[in-house]
């Protein structure tokens, strides 16, 4: 597992994004800047990248348009694409909840590498809606982000998680475990698809 913590040489030289995707509550931040450390790379959150208007519509309650979203994915994919043309790792956290979301986030890596399906890996947390809605709301309260819990539900429906796209989600973590075992789930996976 010692490839898992060299940042830099853990593709071969390839550059990699590791998008921890899921609905909101899931806990991307937090195992997305745990799994950063963890592998000495760089650590994003996608909610930087969302344009004012975005989070004072989210803010209120009303969930974004594809109109509203494809600006925001367009950046997210034109970051992921400089890491990964400089040959760096990094770790991504976004929601990415439909397959043409993740389409775009994965054209961060077309160039000309054969195996592009190591350079763009999802890994999705997934729960019970009770356990977001509780996360949603203590941070709520808190004033800690601008998702209110009202627009969970509207995530969830929205979702499309199919791990039959290779290209695709290549793990499942179950979001209600410790964030340490989390990541070490991700890494034995990682592991097994970049070595295996």
């Amino acid at each position: 597992m010692s490839s898992l913590k060299r940042g830099a040489g853990m593709n071969g030289g390839e550059g990699l994004v590791i998008v921890i995707m899921g609905v909101s509550g899931a806990g991307k931040s937090t195992i997305g800047e745990l799994l950063g450390r963890n592998l000495n790379c760089p650590f994003i959150d996608a909610d930087d990248f969302h344009q004012a208007e975005n989070k004072d519509k989210m803010r209120n309650g009303i969930p974004l348009t594809e109109d509203d979203r494809l600006p925001w994915l367009e950046k997210l994919r034109d970051a992921m694409a400089d890491y990964i043309s400089e040959g760096k790792i990094a770790v991504l956290a976004c929601s990415a909840l439909r397959q043409s979301y993740r389409s775009i986030l994965c054209s961060a890596a077309d160039g000309p590498s054969p195996d592009n399906t190591k350079r763009v890996m999802f890994v999705h947390l997934i729960g019970s809606k009770e356990l977001f809605e509780s996360r949603l709301a203590a941070r709520h309260e808190e004033g800690k982000h601008f998702m209110p819990p009202s627009l969970l539900q509207s995530q969830i429906e929205l979702l499309e998680d199919d791990e039959k796209d290779s290209r695709s989600i290549i793990v499942s973590a179950d979001a209600s475990l410790s964030p340490q075992a989390i990541v070490d789930h991700i890494k034995n996976a990682l592991s097994a698809r970049l070595h295996g």
